[in-house]
């Protein structure tokens, strides 16, 4: 008896960490090596002084308690301006993790189900076309083989791509190419309806193809829900967890803590222009703020972010607040590709918006199977490896980048650190 209710004060007092919020604590606390983190401090020191990157702002959780978070480097270098912890980022392609959450929540509510087709929500996707690419560089419209589900979106087989596929000229014509739409002055289900009758580069479900899926999902919610994804994502989602500085369009009266974006230009750093699209600082602060873009249009900070991956490690919930149910998280999280070849990188899959380690020696590189992540446009990185019980979030703003190893270095730096 005394045996049974030991266990059952045990679950209690571990489903309560898990509900509560992440705390700061010495590496040894959480099976960390203060000594050994400070190699990764060195190393990204080291990047900032050899003029690689401009500044970083890193998080390391490890059971629920928050062992590491630096800022190194300048948030503004011309201005002189140092990188803070409080800093915020525009995190890009780290927004469909939070819009892909969203649509699992609506699935929760009965308001959808992920292997409906989009056209139920969005009827313009309803008569789908696929270009195909002949001999002589012209290509054929046809017909898609079947209808695009939620589930495609999700998994990035509905063979949506960001523009730039065989029949690029025509995407040009209406001005969709890039993952950028913070300069729109259009509701963002304009849009993505737009997006629908134009030519696609693969038939759905028969091909890993990266674009505008989590934009068009960013849409269905709107629809589904009948708010905007902006004020679905605040209410359902970021108020719940605390995000209290994710945003689409960074407030007025936080804009001193946006980092300032830089290109690599013959492998130096050079302030990105005011006026552009993806290689600009972007319409975060001034512009239309209009187009709430579900696949690449939140501004974050670190812990923020962190705080919205513990929820997934958690199962769903987080600061006595549940988001997904563990269900739910465990179908996210799994790889749905099948057959479907993932060519980006060796012993990883794709589930419900996430990329998915399935195979540590295909892969070569530190981390578990099971592990879950993915990265943004301006070089920011995340993952969550729930063998570990491990959160990391890595952030800074630079577009385009090359020959720059440090995604690999913070990954072999944070496993090194784990010493129990």
């Amino acid at each position: 008896m005394r045996k049974y209710l030991f266990i059952l004060l045990l679950t209690g007092v571990q489903g309560t960490l898990f509900s509560q919020q992440l705390v700061e604590n010495k590496a040894e606390a959480a099976g960390m090596s203060s000594e050994r983190l400070n190699t990764l401090s060195h190393t990204f020191h080291q990047y900032v002084n050899q003029g690689q990157l401009p500044g970083t702002v890193t998080l390391i959780a490890r059971k629920g308690q928050v062992v590491y978070h630096e800022a190194i480097g300048m948030q503004d270098k011309e201005n002189e301006i140092a990188m803070g912890t409080d800093a915020m980022f525009r995190i890009a392609s780290q927004t469909k993790a939070i819009v892909s959450t969203a649509v699992m929540m609506l699935q929760e509510r009965g308001q959808l189900l992920i292997n409906d087709p989009i056209s139920k929500y969005i009827p313009e996707f309803k008569n789908s076309t696929v270009a195909v690419a002949n001999e002589d560089d012209s290509y054929d419209v046809v017909p898609a083989n079947r209808e695009i589900t939620i589930r495609d979106l999700l998994t990035h087989t509905a063979g949506i791509g960001y523009g730039y596929g065989v029949a690029a000229d025509k995407w040009a014509e209406a001005d969709l190419q890039g993952w950028y739409f913070a300069h729109r002055d259009e509701a963002v289900l304009e849009t993505i309806k737009r997006i629908a009758v134009l030519p696609h580069e693969a038939q759905p479900g028969s091909q890993f193809v990266y674009g505008y899926n989590t934009d068009i999902l960013g849409a269905l919610v709107n629809v589904v829900s009948g708010q905007s994804l902006a004020e679905f994502l605040s209410e359902h989602i970021l108020d719940p967890l605390g995000m209290n500085d994710t945003y689409f369009y960074v407030p007025k009266n936080k804009v001193n803590r946006l980092a300032t974006v830089y290109n690599m230009v013959n492998q130096k750093l050079v302030r990105a222009p005011k006026e552009g699209t993806m290689q600009s600082q972007g319409a975060y602060v001034k512009g239309p703020r209009k187009n709430y873009s579900g696949g690449a249009g939140l501004v974050s900070t670190a812990m923020d972010y962190a705080r919205f991956l513990q929820m997934m490690l958690n199962g769903g919930t987080y600061n006595n607040h549940r988001i997904l149910s563990r269900k739910s998280v465990e179908l996210m999280t799994v790889d749905h590709l099948g057959g479907i070849e993932y060519s980006w990188q060796n012993g990883m899959g794709f589930g419900l918006g996430y990329s998915i380690s399935k195979d540590l020696g295909l892969r070569g590189e530190l981390g578990s199977v099971g592990e879950f992540g993915w990265g943004g446009a301006y070089h920011s990185s995340y993952w969550v490896d729930p063998k570990e019980e491990l959160v990391v979030v890595y952030f800074t703003q630079v577009i385009p980048i090359q020959n720059v190893d440090d995604h690999q270095k913070l990954r072999a730096l944070v496993y090194q650190a784990i010493i129990d």
